[in-house]
């Protein structure tokens, strides 16, 4: 593994904290002049964790931000941030107004099909139609997961941290790389000292749209540039994979629209079972910092030996998310009895 210079790591490291303090501050004057509710509030329904209304503009903070950082420290990467601009803006009416469900998702498949039709991969096209397929899912999982106080937010301050190590150790260190994903790890830090337990802010669609764009887009960057194997990603955001990915099959199999709110993912269950936003954040921080040494450590390790870390660790979140439903079903049979 190589080492990556003293003088980059802390140029990433001054980025991230910039980056932190520019979010918060443009999140604080929203607050505080009271702008953050007129832009877009949430309004609490059945199927939400929360009683209060809640501005759901911590997009405004984000991606502003990583927008400028991107520009400025990884110009090369000028096509992802067009395409967080883009969703953001798509998304801000969609938080504001609301747009039909084909609208949302013609827009999350231009904003992928550019960047593989731009820089595609050395590949066969049906490879790429996959991951553009993958992308696409990444797209929306942060918006179906992002319902609970600091759940996001600190899987986005994680997963694009572990992104920006991995780029400067990886097989082929990619400084531009490691800057953007530090930025956008440090924004998602500013945001989340306004989003922990209690909230108050949310992430809003034009957050967490573009925030599943990045996920995706940098991780394929990523694996197109040799910074990472394909596997690398997938395993850095496999607790929000996971749970996102078993709640959707789930209502498919049931014949229900998949876009449509619910209380049935992972750690909606575990707010309502009684263990409370906070300790299901830190909760679900713990699982994916340990995925996330994991996946660090698998680098310099042989190809088979890297598979088998990804197999034995979706056979512990399996083991994981059947506990919950373990507990879910219990629960749900004592708050049936007469």
């Amino acid at each position: 593994m190589l080492q990556a210079p003293m003088s980059i790591s802390l140029c990433a490291a001054t980025t991230a904290v910039i980056c932190a303090a520019l979010c918060a501050a443009v999140l604080g004057i929203l607050l505080k002049t009271g702008l953050a509710w007129r832009l877009a509030t949430d309004i609490p329904n059945e199927r939400s964790l929360h009683d209060r209304p809640t501005p759901r503009v911590g997009g405004w903070g984000i991606m502003p931000v990583v927008v400028l950082a991107i520009l400025v420290l990884a110009q090369s990467l000028w096509l992802i941030a067009v395409g967080v601009a883009f969703l953001a803006a798509v998304s801000q009416i969609d938080d504001r107004r609301g747009l039909p469900a084909r609208v949302r998702f013609a827009a999350h498949f231009v904003a992928v099909l550019a960047l593989i039709v731009v820089y595609p991969a050395p590949v066969p096209w049906w490879c790429l139609a996959g991951l553009a397929f993958l992308m696409l899912w990444l797209v929306n999982l942060y918006n179906f997961m992002d319902g609970s106080d600091g759940l996001a937010g600190g899987m986005a301050l994680f997963g694009f941290g572990a992104y920006a190590i991995a780029a400067l150790l990886g097989p082929a260190p990619t400084r531009e790389l490691s800057w953007a994903c530090a930025a956008i790890a440090g924004a998602a830090g500013g945001f989340l000292f306004f989003n922990f337990h209690p909230a108050k802010i949310f992430l809003g669609d034009s957050g967490s749209i573009p925030a599943g764009f990045l996920a995706g887009a940098l991780g394929y960057w990523g694996w197109r540039s040799g910074a990472w194997p394909i596997w690398f990603p997938a395993l850095v955001f496999s607790p929000f994979i996971g749970d996102a990915s078993v709640t959707l099959i789930r209502r498919l199999l049931r014949g229900e629209k998949f876009w449509q709110a619910h209380r049935e993912h992972y750690y909606q269950r575990m707010v309502r079972l009684g263990t409370g936003h906070a300790a299901t954040a830190l909760t679900w921080y713990l699982v994916m910092f340990a995925g996330i040494i994991l996946a660090l450590w698998a680098l310099a390790l042989s190809t088979a030996l890297q598979w088998g870390i990804v197999a034995g660790w979706a056979v512990v979140l399996v083991l994981m998310g059947a506990a919950i439903d373990v507990r879910w079903h219990r629960f749900q049979s004592l708050t049936r009895q007469p």
